[in-house]
């Protein structure tokens, strides 16, 4: 279980989060969400440890979060993987290389950056994008790739780090409904199978209702809302919102199931996986 105990988070006089206390079950799917500036990237990035807390503990399995340093604090990041909304890929490398740098931590930054991997780890990797349905871009630049492929890309980096929690950061953010939709399925499809946690940042309440087992609720660093999904009524998304409930509310995501891998990407992937574990 992921705990956090009064965790605040200070930029000078400017209070972004103030006095969180949650508890997450493993293998939730949870949705924070909030304004701009509710402090929801802010929330995340503690908890991965890319900001320290200001003030209060996060403890994971009995281990303080908060403190830890050097190689222990590389071992957190990579069992607490993160997902940006920018994606964070190289664009002049190839899709299996940039998925391959989540296995940073077990290499070093040298062998990874050199492309010392085993065949076993590159057959791994192309099972992680083959999940997503981009195993046929396995050998592509990744720039030539869309934003809302990319992010798949991403999360399958993610995978490959083999993280007991999966923290995406407004990962829909940019995308068109579509795409959105495929990253959403995605990363429940992740949680499900997997039994990893999962926590989202999300501005549509719709998405929110539709994928999270759960929803936290941000105002002004401050949780003000947090139960089931099922219990995140319209009033309940107002006290949240404030003025920008009704934006929040209009928003909304095609039902439609898009899980589906495309028929090309299934005949391709065992070719191009023999090729790229060579």
């Amino acid at each position: 279980m992921l705990e956090l105990m009064q965790l605040t988070k200070r930029f000078g006089d400017t209070t972004a989060v103030d006095g969180v206390t949650l508890d997450i079950p493993d293998g939730q799917m949870v949705g924070v969400i909030g304004r701009s500036g509710a402090g929801k990237s802010s929330l995340l990035r503690m908890i991965n440890r890319l900001g320290d807390p200001t003030d209060g503990s996060i403890t994971y399995e009995g281990r303080e979060i908060g403190t830890l340093k050097g190689r222990a604090l590389r071992e957190w990041r990579n069992e607490c993987a993160m997902v940006f909304q920018q994606f964070n890929l190289v664009g002049r490398l190839d899709v299996l290389t940039n998925v391959m740098s989540g296995r940073l931590f077990h290499h070093g930054f040298a062998t990874s950056m050199l492309g010392v991997f085993s065949a076993r780890e590159r057959a791994f990797a192309i099972r992680a994008l083959d999940r997503l349905g981009m195993a046929h871009t396995a050998l592509q630049q990744t720039d030539t790739l869309s934003g809302g492929q990319m992010q798949r890309v991403a999360i399958a980096r993610a995978l490959v780090q083999e993280p007991r929690i999966m923290l995406a950061d407004e990962p829909i953010a940019s995308l068109d409904p579509m795409n959105a939709k495929l990253v959403m399925d995605a990363l429940r499809r992740i949680c499900r199978e997997d039994g990893l946690t999962v926590i989202c940042n999300l501005h549509t309440l719709d998405t929110a209702r539709t994928y999270c087992d759960r929803v936290v609720g941000m105002r002004d660093g401050r949780v003000v809302f947090e139960g089931a999904s099922t219990a995140l009524t319209d009033r309940a998304a107002r006290e949240i919102y404030g003025a920008e409930a009704d934006e929040a509310f209009s928003e909304s995501m095609t039902s439609t199931s898009l899980d589906v891998v495309p028929v090309a990407a299934m005949v391709e992937a065992p070719a191009v996986a023999a090729q790229a574990a060579r």
